[in-house]
């Protein structure tokens, strides 16, 4: 039976994407002759199966054989909904569903869910904070080794346990020192990895949330840091590592490092409850395992003062300006907690952003056998947008255009375009290999890590990975959400899974005509904002990938092409590239222009 329904089509659903309580969605299913069709339903159930609505479509009209059939329906109540359309037929009943066994997803937001507009339109821009910039000394670290700027980072110590104890010096001073570069890259954002006092490099492990680690500066120097960047434009986002502290910490102690007495301590410890012992003191829940990362119950009352009250961690931070807070392992917290956490946040500022960090499709995310809710509104203004990222580097590196349409179209239907806007849309980040690795034709996975931390891409192989990051970055910058640049991809970092993705910034060895290329990118989105937060359309044409943002009747068209093979512009022909200010007749290999043009 020939029925044509498309999810992804506002000929047969409208709106587009995910849809406000109490709104009216329109469905239309087109079916061609050659069976008698009785009656068309759309059935709508919850997320617990159950059937809410089960609405007749109406015939409308019949147009060279094909049929049309539309009916509306309201949902009031926010949640995640599936739908089919059951056909009454000559032949019997028969489903139109998304796959064999799988209905079509609808995400139904609150009505009140509003994301902060700030960061909308903007570009992030992720800094690892002891490997950007040393801008000062700080002295001696107290524990761990410290190296030089240019030193290879420490894979293991010497009784084969890696423990992120090597320090670069990388500090607040030193990002203050290099506002003009970021504002060169148009940064309107900086996303710093967690700065509060931990015994590691990376600070996941936290041991005081209300103090700045003294190897990154003093809460002056924040506080002069966001005041600085401030004042040209750029906003200042915090990691937020709720879910565990670090054993190392005021709270836990386990090594005596601290004034306190901690919950590794004493079970009469004020914070022995933070945590979940099944054989005190060694045995604890940790965050998968790891020792160093004791997880927290998000319960005990003293951990939520500390966190969520007045005078505590995210109402602190938060009054200084810091405009968002990116929560790590958002899925390993309670839900009921991530809404704490939002309500405190917003308490103080109501625009600043809560972003999440999420691997996976969030808005159908199940964690521990629980569904989660983060898009629906009282959660998360976005996530970060894994899905793109790899949609975007399989692409970038040969891949079909048409799945990655199908791929970027999946994640644009179920979020609400208002957390959409706000997702950080990535090719790389601190917890991936970089993305000029990602893109090479070098195959590392044979290697141990000690031999991909000498690996140098160079030559060709270098040169192809280097225009597949041009492509790459390119689609980052122009499919929806904000752009987060992991410090260093603009001047063609190299590296392979941690540390060795977390080199110190080679400011001396900057690859300027990836950074020339990613300045001239940064200037045409910041030219065109209404364009990058307006509508979306990608399709595939005469083999190259197609994507328009458009605002009213000004659109950005992105045209890419990821072949061997030179290929004609077709209608875009003898029009100027934005990138490059030249006409363009033809796309060479793996080559990206973006033109301005108009809504037909």
């Amino acid at each position: 039976m020939q029925i044509r329904y498309d999810e992804n089509s506002v000929q047969c659903k409208s709106p587009f994407g995910a849809v406000k309580a109490g709104a009216k969605v329109a469905f239309t299913v087109f079916a061609k002759d050659g069976v008698f069709i009785n009656r068309i339903n759309v059935i709508i159930s919850d997320d617990d199966g159950e059937s809410l609505v089960v609405s007749p479509l109406s015939y409308i009209d019949k147009e060279d054989g094909v049929s049309r059939f539309c009916g509306n329906v309201r949902i009031d109540k926010p949640g995640l909904y599936w739908y089919r359309f059951e056909l009454d037929t000559e032949l019997g009943i028969f489903f139109k569903r998304k796959g064999e066994s799988e209905d079509y997803q609808l995400t139904v937001y609150s009505k009140t869910f509003r994301t902060p507009s700030a960061l909308k339109g903007g570009t992030i821009y992720h800094i690892f904070v002891d490997r950007f910039c040393k801008g000062e000394d700080l002295g001696v670290v107290p524990h761990g080794v410290q190296k030089e700027w240019n030193e290879p980072p420490t894979l293991r110590d010497p009784d084969g346990v890696y423990r992120a104890n090597d320090f670069y010096g990388g500090n607040l001073q030193g990002i203050i020192d290099k506002l003009d570069y970021l504002e060169s890259l148009r940064v309107s954002a900086i996303y710093l990895s967690p700065i509060f006092e931990s015994s590691s490099n990376h600070r996941y492990d936290t041991g005081d949330y209300l103090k700045i680690d003294p190897l990154l500066g003093t809460e002056d120097k924040f506080r002069e840091l966001v005041e600085r960047a401030a004042e040209r434009g750029i906003s200042v986002i915090l990691d937020g590592v709720f879910n565990h502290t670090g054993a190392d910490s005021r709270y836990f102690n386990k090594f005596g490092r601290y004034d306190s007495v901690g919950a590794y301590q004493s079970k009469s410890s004020k914070y022995y409850d933070w945590y979940r012992f099944y054989d005190w003191p060694d045995g604890y829940d940790s965050w998968w395992g790891v020792t160093v990362c004791p997880t927290v119950n998000k319960d005990a009352e003293g951990w939520r003062k500390l966190v969520l009250h007045k005078g505590g961690v995210i109402k602190k931070w938060t009054a200084m300006g810091v405009k968002g807070w990116r929560l790590d392992v958002v899925d390993e917290l309670p839900e009921k907690t991530v809404r704490d956490i939002r309500r405190a946040i917003k308490s103080v500022d109501p625009d600043a952003a809560v972003i999440g960090e999420v691997w996976e499709d969030a808005s159908n995310k199940i964690s521990y056998g629980k569904r989660r809710h983060y898009l629906l509104g009282g959660e998360l203004d976005g996530v970060m947008n894994y899905p793109f990222k790899e949609a975007i580097l399989a692409y970038a590196k040969g891949g079909d255009a048409g799945e990655f349409c199908d791929a970027v179209k999946v994640i644009c239907n179920h979020y609400p375009k208002s957390a959409l806007d706000c997702c950080m849309t990535l090719i790389g980040t601190h917890d991936t290999v970089r993305a000029l690795n990602a893109l090479a034709d070098f195959d590392a996975s044979v290697m141990t890590k000690e031999e991909r931390a000498h690996v140098r891409l160079d030559g060709a192989i270098l040169d192809e990975a280097k225009a597949r990051v041009r492509v790459a970055a390119t689609l980052q910058f122009m499919l929806p959400g904000i752009p987060s640049i992991y410090y260093g991809d603009e001047i063609a970092m190299q590296g392979y899974e941690d540390p060795l993705n977390r080199m110190p910034m080679a400011w001396d060895d900057a690859d300027e005509e990836t950074l020339t290329f990613y300045r001239r990118l940064a200037a045409v989105r910041a030219s065109h904002k209404p364009q990058v937060t307006g509508d979306i359309d990608l399709f595939v044409k005469d083999g190259l990938l197609i994507l328009v943002r458009t605002a009213r009747v000004k659109q950005l068209t992105v045209v890419a092409n990821n072949s061997g093979e030179s290929k004609p512009l077709g209608e875009y022909a003898d029009s100027v590239d934005l990138l490059t200010g030249k006409k363009v007749f033809e796309l060479p290999p793996c080559s990206v222009a973006v033109f301005e043009t108009r809504k037909a």
